[in-house]
């Protein structure tokens, strides 16, 4: 069976369910180029009069993720993605193919098109300290870890960090699971560097018990964000005024 076009059936659906809709964007893999045969619809929808809320469905045969949202909201979600440094809110709106005609949404648009391009600026002193420690504590225990299951872990996680911090010492956004390996290729592709498949093919062989490209690029990553730092690593916790505070 053959679905119909996204942009269409994206349309059909912001305007079948949301009649007081200001606008509607259709963002994700299937507008930047980079769709699978799994992918879905991210379609962010600006309705004043509904109540904010994502939700996942079919319609029209396709899968969709449907984010619902007011201007403050979106406002209030950008703020909060860039002090994670990671833009899913300003991306789907800013890259997003409108659905609507009209002008409705144009200044949050604008906003998130504006925050997309500065970037999340450089790390903190201490969150740049913080990261070289735990990337710094993770090459340990892949020099140490016997093959198996949790060198598989140690590996991963190492992978993780390494990417979060070659794209923060560069000022690069970042993302979770295939978003980071996506702005890995971005940086790669902005700055004529290799970061992404250097660590791809390492991570590849460290999850063989092989981990010594995995620690090589690792070292890479730690000696451009100011070198290794474990020994005299000191960090001010933040507790509560009355003391810890348990769950």
């Amino acid at each position: 069976m053959t679905r119909r076009q996204p942009i269409e059936v994206a349309r059909h659906l912001v305007v079948e369910r949301f009649p007081f809709a200001k606008q509607g964007w259709l963002g994700g893999s299937v507008v930047l180029g980079q769709a699978t045969t799994t992918s879905d619809l991210d379609i962010t929808v600006l309705d004043e009069s509904a109540a904010v809320h994502r939700e996942s469905l079919r319609f029209a045969g396709w899968p969709v993720e449907l984010f619902v949202h007011s201007e403050a909201s979106i406002r209030h979600f950008v703020a909060k993605d860039i002090t994670q440094r990671k833009p899913s809110m300003a991306r789907l709106v800013a890259k997003g193919v409108e659905l609507l005609e009209g002008d409705g949404g144009e200044a949050v648009r604008k906003l998130c098109e504006q925050v997309l391009a500065a970037g999340p600026g450089l790390l903190s002193q201490d969150a740049l300290a913080g990261a070289r420690y735990a990337l710094s504590d993770l090459v340990d225990d892949l020099r140490g870890a016997v093959p198996g299951p949790v060198c598989t872990a140690i590996a991963v996680e190492a992978w993780r960090r390494a990417g979060d911090l070659v794209l923060a010492i560069n000022g690069h956004w970042t993302g979770g699971g295939k978003w980071l390996a996506r702005e890995l290729l971005s940086l790669d592709q902005a700055s004529g560097s290799n970061w992404a498949l250097k660590l791809h093919e390492s991570l590849q062989h460290a999850m063989a018990g092989e981990t010594e490209a995995l620690e090589q690029v690792a070292e890479e990553v730690l000696d451009a964000a100011g070198g290794r730092l474990w020994e005299g690593y000191d960090q001010v916790a933040a507790v509560p005024e009355h003391g810890w505070v348990r769950d």
